[in-house]
C-alpha cells in the first residue's frame, strides 16, 4: 500500500535543499558583517577626512585673509642696559631663542611682462603680528607674502609704513601670541662684540642661515640709491642677498641691528666680510616714526638746503660746495668752502653722515653746527625746513 504524503510533510529533497540554503546564510554571515563593518570605516574616515580638510582650509582662508592695514599699539621690548660682560656666544642657543621670531617675506614683481620674486627676511616686533623689515624688501609693494616658522602656507601681509631714506619698513598680518623679539639697549653695543646674523640668505630652501662675527665698528655712514643710512653697525658676520631685513643680535639673544647692506669691491677697492645693519640707536625711534606714519602722520624729514662733499685733505666734516637761496643754510650763514665739522655738539663724519643727520630732524629743529671757515672754527644756528619731495 503506498504511503499517503501529507501536504506539509517535506520530501528528502527539500529537506536537504533547506539546509543546503541554511549553511549558505549562515557562512555569509561573517562575509557581510566584514563588508558592512569595511562601509562603515570608509564612512567614517571619509567624514574624518572631510572635517579635516575643511578646516585646514579654514585655517589656510585665514591665513589668507586680509591683514590689518594699521600698525600695533602693544610696546616693543627693549632690555635693561647690560649688568654684565657677555661670553663667548653661544650660536645654537641665539638660533634657537631669536630664530622663532625671524620670518621669511616674499615680493611678487613684474619685469618685462614676466612675473618674478624677490625675497627677504623680518622681524616679529609685536605678539599681534607687526614685522619691522627693510624697506627695499617691499619696495611698492601693498601687500607681501609672510611665512612664519614652523608653518608651510604663507600669511599676507600689509605694507603698512615706509620710509625709503631710512630703508625701514612695517608689515603686519593677521596673527596673534607670536614670539616678539627682545631689542638691545642703545649704549650696549660696543666693538668686538660677538654678534650672529640670522636670514634667508639666497631664498635657500629650508630654514634661515645663521652666520657668526663680531661688531666690527659704530656709527658707519653708507650712501644709498635712496639716500644716506647712518648710525650703521659694522659687521664681518657673513650677510647675503636675502638676509635683508633680518636681525643681528648679541650673545644675550637681543637683536643689536636689522641687517641692510654689504659692501662689494670694484676695479678700484676690494671688500671683504663688511656688511651693515641699522643699530637699535637709530632703530627704535624710527619705529615710533613708521607706527606715526601708519596712522597718517607725515614722514617730515629735516632740510638744510645746501651741496655737500666729503673732505679730501684726510680731515673729518662735510665740505658745502653750494648753498641755496633762501634756505636754512643761507638763513644761517653758511657759506661756500665751509667744512662742516660738528652738529649738536656731535661730530661730522662725512658729507654722507650730516644728510643723514638733518634728515633725521624734524622740520622747525634749531641745530647749531661747528664749522671751520679759514682755518678758525665758530658756530653757526641754522632752523631747519621740511625737506622737498
Amino acid at each position: 500500500m503506498p504511503a499517503s504524503i501529507g501536504l506539509g510533510a517535506p520530501t528528502p529533497n527539500r529537506r536537504r535543499d533547506r539546509r543546503d540554503r541554511r549553511d549558505r546564510h549562515r557562512r555569509d554571515r561573517p562575509t557581510r558583517r566584514v563588508l558592512f563593518t569595511l562601509a562603515l570605516g570608509l564612512t567614517v574616515a571619509a567624514w574624518i577626512a572631510g572635517l579635516l580638510g575643511a578646516l585646514m582650509g579654514s585655517e589656510i582662508a585665514d591665513r589668507r585673509a586680509e591683514p590689518p592695514r594699521r600698525a600695533s599699539t602693544r610696546g616693543i621690548a627693549v632690555a635693561a642696559p647690560r649688568t654684565d660682560e657677555p661670553g663667548p656666544i653661544d650660536v645654537a642657543a641665539v638660533a634657537d631663542e631669536v630664530g622663532i621670531s625671524v620670518v621669511a617675506i616674499q615680493r611678487v614683481i613684474g619685469v618685462d611682462g614676466e612675473l618674478g620674486e624677490s625675497a627677504g627676511t623680518g622681524l616679529i616686533v609685536t605678539s599681534d603680528g607687526e614685522i619691522v623689515t627693510n624697506a627695499h624688501v617691499v619696495a611698492d609693494a601693498d601687500t607681501v607674502n609672510v611665512r612664519l616658522p614652523g608653518e608651510s602656507e604663507p600669511r599676507v601681509g600689509a605694507v603698512v609704513a615706509v620710509d625709503a631714506s631710512n630703508d625701514l619698513a612695517l608689515v603686519r598680518i593677521d596673527a596673534s601670541d607670536l614670539a616678539a623679539a627682545t631689542f638691545a639697549d642703545p649704549g650696549d653695543v660696543r666693538v668686538g662684540d660677538e654678534v650672529v646674523a640670522i636670514g634667508y640668505a639666497l631664498d635657500l630652501d629650508g630654514d634661515p642661515s645663521v652666520t657668526r662675527g663680531v661688531v666690527s665698528a659704530l656709527d658707519r655712514t653708507l650712501s644709498t640709491r635712496a639716500g644716506a643710512l647712518n648710525g650703521l653697525i659694522q659687521t664681518d658676520a657673513a650677510i647675503s642677498s636675502g638676509n635683508s631685513g633680518g636681525p643681528l643680535i648679541d650673545a644675550f639673544g637681543r637683536v643689536v641691528g636689522i641687517n641692510t647692506a654689504v659692501a662689494y669691491g670694484d676695479v678700484d677697492t676690494a671688500a671683504n666680510s663688511v656688511g651693515f645693519a641699522i643699530g637699535v640707536a637709530e632703530l627704535l625711534p624710527e619705529l615710533d616714526a613708521l607706527r606715526r606714519a601708519a596712522a597718517g602722520d607725515a614722514l617730515e624729514q629735516g632740510y638744510l638746503g645746501v651741496g655737500l662733499e666729503g673732505r679730501h685733505d684726510g680731515g673729518r666734516g662735510a665740505v658745502v660746495t653750494q648753498v641755496e637761496l633762501g634756505s636754512a643754510a643761507e638763513q644761517a650763514g653758511l657759506v661756500d668752502g665751509d667744512v662742516v665739522v660738528t652738529a649738536n655738539g656731535v661730530d661730522v663724519l662725512g658729507a654722507d653722515d650730516l644728510i643723514a643727520t638733518v634728515r633725521d630732524l624734524a622740520p622747525g629743529t634749531s641745530v647749531v653746527l661747528g664749522v671751520v671757515r679759514a682755518g678758525e672754527t665758530i658756530e653757526l644756528t641754522a632752523v631747519l625746513t621740511r625737506r622737498p619731495d
